[in-house]
């Protein structure tokens, strides 16, 4: 694409477009960028429209695009086009930051993220002058460029939190403080000294305050990994002016809004985590000034009020407190009953109550209030930190923290029975309160797994909990009702059996309650039970013990579904696939029903798919339908065609990507249970599954393999006889899969099913070939993973073909390729094969190439008969060789970068493995024992001469193991 007006113009017109809210607009924009995006200099286009354009919507579009393209290409994948050309790389790198820092705020948000994508992958080796570019702009004394090159930096070196410690990322670090440490602790001084001097100008202190913000966030990143010698030096700096910014209180700086959280507040949630990082990691270097944070971390708890925007601040202030009290070195500053009291009565009780800014949110943000209180999301709460604290409390106090608790949560359940209506709230923190004082370990498949003995959790159960779950009226005090529910959720593996079963019904009920948060929990609860195992590893609740609740609970499930806010909650989907899992059998008679409910549903979010557990869930219960009905009566399969096909066309016409691997599994699974010939409608898409757009997508390729696979498995004689043109075709993917590190197992897949399957004269002419691409890449690039992978199919096409077929083949590509083929691939390599199977037709595979080749007998590939028959016995004898060669690693499939979707694997459309020697071959040792035999019995003498001669004694004895096994011997 050259650089001119004209391209210009049609790239902001296009930009114009994918901001269209038709999608007859918007889509065909997004796919034409999509296009042209491997072009040379699209990405220099991109990055002018940003700079020149007029438009300021069209300015962010731009921006925001260049990110998004930068995300999806930068990354250079092994075997996988590079879409953006040297010449652009050095051209974006030279100009970027100059470009961000004289953007506006918006845009230089979009840049500096795009700068810290391009710093994962090329800095520090590609990118060196990024930091002096960086450092040097810091005397600039412009504060709008300053901020700039904080936030980058921030983007930059945030990782530094969560990479696994090593070398590499060590002598990063260690460059990144030479250059950059001094310079930001100068910068922290300056900023610091203006803020007194512009202590009256409100615009000035803004900036710097954010700008005290950023670094601060640096300094918890540079420090993160260890303490820095640079850091250690100049502690007394850091921690005095941190002390002095915690106590600081500007009354310009203090803002109206009681939601948002101002700088000042952000700054000192920030001081507050650096002061917990250093407490936890470095606490021998940081106790000298640990009292006075400790003072003025409490005094701020003490005095900071109740609205919103305090919630961050005051939540890391309590993890402040919570990670100082679980280290032995600060045991003593808690041990007096009143400080204990103190903090139980000032800290943990007031930042429990449950606030009306928190009944909104259970209210009209439910989204967001399940995340926080389910999943413990990154928003810090303040319950959360509270109820860290308790923990933390707990670990050296647990006798006087807990005796402190219950008479609070006696007093606060004594205030709601006096008046419920007016009162719920208090008995909501009660029992917030027990289930923070009874939680000490939990994970996310049992629960709590560890509790508190000092409370009887199973009394408070009946006492407190039950009353709430057995109201008739589901929609009264819906706070309370979500608490009892999320209680037996939470100490699910600590409440004995029966009260579980007594709360199923209960749960079923409150799926159909009007309060969203309710009816999440309820689904979520449910499910959750669902997976609890019992005795010999069995559903802790039996289909058996479900069955009077059966249609209650998929019906209540389904019409949770059609309240508004809960068309696509992935609880309820989640819980829906569970029971199905759950109940099997049991749900065929509803399952006419509920497929037509699932395919509208599917219909519906493929027009925008947008939550992604969801659709997952959604495409399992389709799953699970399927295979449960199909198992009970193969042939309703065809019914379950009828209704997916129309829904699949639609999302394979409008190239819907988030599906469409989703659809692939779905149709192999079908295609699968299939007992007869391959359904026409199959065979029409067959040529459109061949289709190169569609493999150029990491996410489809999975899926599609084996969806050819099932085609070959069920229609290779059609293939062969009304489709022999698109074979082509097939080994055209076959060599696209196979030049690819990534990909090369799956290109075996599909290679092993045409050789298994396909009608052997139908495969004639390309066999050679197919041999010929598969050295070429051994040559190029031989992987561990490949090297398994092509034993695998040599065995099977001796399996199949014959092992003079196989010799035959390799010596008709060059002279004496077999002979070099066993003695430097088979003999030293088999014992890395992996998998019952895969080993089972490499034994059966070698098996044959020891007796029925004629030519391991009677040539110079005499001297490997026993060499083979010896790594033959190891591969059933020795351990697997798991041993991968330093040089090699692998590129996970999911690991690929981008915004493309990574196939996610259905875990209800699994797969059975496929065994393609099956009871041909039960013991392949006793097979080789009966292949010995025979072959001795064509030659008498021989096999034990060549035995005796060079094989050595363990595996001899082994050897004799297997003749003895199988009632044979040798002649």
């Amino acid at each position: 694409m050259e650089l001119n007006d004209r391209n210009l113009q049609t790239l902001t017109e296009y930009l114009q477009k994918t901001l269209s809210p038709d999608p007859a607009v918007r889509r065909p924009a997004e796919k034409f960028l999509e296009s042209v995006e491997g072009n040379q200099n699209y990405p220099i286009l991109l990055l002018t429209v940003l700079e020149k354009s007029q438009d300021e919507v069209i300015r962010v579009c731009a921006a925001v695009t260049f990110k998004n393209y930068i995300k999806r290409n930068w990354r250079v994948v092994e075997d996988e086009l590079n879409k953006i050309s040297d010449p652009d790389r050095t051209a974006i790198k030279a100009n970027i930051v100059n470009l961000m820092l004289s953007s506006p705020e918006q845009i230089q948000k979009q840049l500096s993220d795009a700068i810290s994508i391009i710093g994962r992958e090329d800095f520090p080796q590609k990118w060196p002058d990024l930091l002096t570019e960086m450092v040097t702009r810091f005397q600039s004394g412009d504060f709008h460029v300053i901020n700039g090159i904080l936030r980058t930096a921030h983007s930059l070196f945030k990782r530094y939190r969560h990479e696994f410690k090593s070398n590499e990322l060590w002598s990063e670090i260690k460059l990144v403080l030479d250059t950059f440490a001094q310079p930001l602790t100068e910068l922290f001084k300056a900023t610091i000294d203006l803020c007194q001097t512009h202590a009256t100008d409100i615009n000035a202190l803004k900036v710097l305050f954010s700008s005290l913000a950023l670094i601060s966030k640096l300094f918890y990143s540079l420090n993160f990994q260890d303490l820095p010698e640079f850091f250690e030096d100049n502690m007394e700096t850091w921690m005095t002016n941190f002390h002095n910014l915690l106590t600081l209180d500007n009354k310009l700086l203090q803002t109206d809004d009681e939601e948002e959280a101002g700088l000042l507040e952000l700054l000192k949630s920030q001081i507050c985590d650096n002061a917990a990082l250093y407490a936890q990691k470095y606490d021998e270097e940081f106790q000298p000034y640990l009292p006075r944070f400790v003072t003025a971390i409490w005094n701020l708890l003490v005095t900071t009020g109740q609205e919103v925007k305090y919630d961050l601040l005051v939540s890391n202030a309590i993890q402040f407190l919570a990670s100082v009290c679980e280290r032995p070195h600060y045991k003593h500053l808690f041990e007096d009953q009143n400080v204990l009291t103190s903090i139980c009565e000032k800290v943990i009780v007031p930042n429990m109550e449950f606030r009306s800014a928190d009944e909104e949110a259970f209210e009209d943000n439910s989204e967001e209030y399940i995340i926080r209180d389910l999943e413990g999301s990154d928003i810090d709460t303040r319950r959360r930190a509270a109820c860290d604290l308790v923990r933390g409390l707990c670990k050296f106090f647990e006798g006087p923290v807990t005796g402190i608790f219950s008479g609070y949560v006696n007093s606060m359940l004594t205030e709601y029975a006096k008046n419920p209506g007016v009162n719920w709230k208090h008995k909501d923190a009660a029992i917030y309160l027990v289930t923070s004082l009874a939680s000490k370990a939990q994970t996310q498949k049992h629960g709590i797994t560890q509790a508190n003995e000092l409370v009887n959790l199973s009394e408070f159960f009946v006492n407190h909990i039950l009353v709430d779950l057995k109201s008739p009226n589901v929609n009264e005090f819906p706070v309370l009702k979500a608490d009892a529910i999320k209680y037996v959720m939470t100490f699910r593996s600590q409440l004995p059996k029966e009260q579980l079963l007594e709360s199923v019904p209960l749960l079923v009920a409150h799926l159909q309650a009007e309060s969203i948060v309710q009816h999440t929990y309820a689904a979520h609860a449910l499910e959750r039970l669902f997976t609890m195992r019992g005795a010999n590893n069995a559903t802790l609740i039996t289909p058996t013990e479900m069955a009077p609740f059966t249609e209650q609970l998929l019906n209540n499930l389904f019409k949770s579904l059609a309240v508004p806010g809960s068309s696509e909650n992935e609880y309820i989907m989640k819980a829906i696939m569970r029971s199905f899992s759950l109940l099997q059998e049991a749900i065929v008679p509803y399952i006419p029903t509920l497929i037509g409910q699932l395919t509208h549903k599917l219909l519906l979010v493929s027009k925008n798919p947008s939550k992604p557990h969801f659709n997952h869930y959604l495409f399992e219960s389709l799953c699970l339908s399927i295979r449960i009905t199909c198992k009970a009566d193969p042939d309703t399969v065809d019914s379950f065609e009828e209704a997916l096909f129309p829904v699949f066309t639609e999302i394979l016409q409008n190239d819907v990507q988030e599906f469409v691997p989703y659809v692939f599994q779905v149709m192999s699974l079908l295609l699968e249970i299939h007992t007869s010939s391959i359904p026409s409608s199959y065979m029409a898409l067959f040529p459109h599954l061949l289709q190169p757009a569609l493999w150029e997508r990491t996410g489809n390729i999975p899926p599609l393999v084996r969806l050819l696979q099932a085609y070959l498995e069920k229609g290779a004689a059609a293939i062969a006889s009304t489709a022999a043109d698109k074979i082509p075709g097939l080994l055209g993917v076959f060599q696209k899969l196979i030049a690819s590190k990534a990909n090369d197992h799956q290109g075996f897949y599909l290679l092993n099913s045409i050789v298994e399957h396909m009608p052997p004269d139908s495969i004639t002419q390309y066999r050679k070939q197919i041999f010929i691409l598969l050295f070429q890449r051994l040559q190029s690039s031989k992987t561990t993973k490949f090297v398994k992978s092509f034993l695998v199919f040599i065995n099977l096409y001796c399996v199949k073909y014959g092992a003079i077929a196989l010799q035959e083949i390799f010596d008709d590509i060059q002279p004496k390729m077999f002979g070099m083929v066993v003695e430097k691939i088979i003999i030293p390599e088999v014992q890395k094969v992996s998998g019952q199977v895969e080993k089972k037709i490499c034994a059966v595979g070698i098996t044959k190439i020891l007796t029925e080749c004629p030519a391991l007998m009677d040539t110079e590939y005499t001297k490997l008969w026993t060499p083979l028959l010896q790594a033959l016995i190891g591969l059933f004898e020795l351990p697997e060789d798991d041993s991968i060669p330093d040089d090699e690693h692998f590129i996970d499939i999911e690991d690929t970068p981008g915004y493309q979707t990574a196939f996610s694997q259905l875990a209800f459309a699994g797969k059975k493995e496929h065994d393609p020697i099956g009871d041909a071959v039960s013991n392949p040792k006793i097979l080789l024992a009966q292949s010995l035999h025979k072959l001795s019995t064509a030659c008498p003498g021989r096999v034990p001469s060549m035995l005796s001669t060079s094989l050595p004694a363990e595996a001899l004895q082994f050897l004799q193991g297997y003749l003895q096994a199988a009632t044979v011997q040798l002649l």
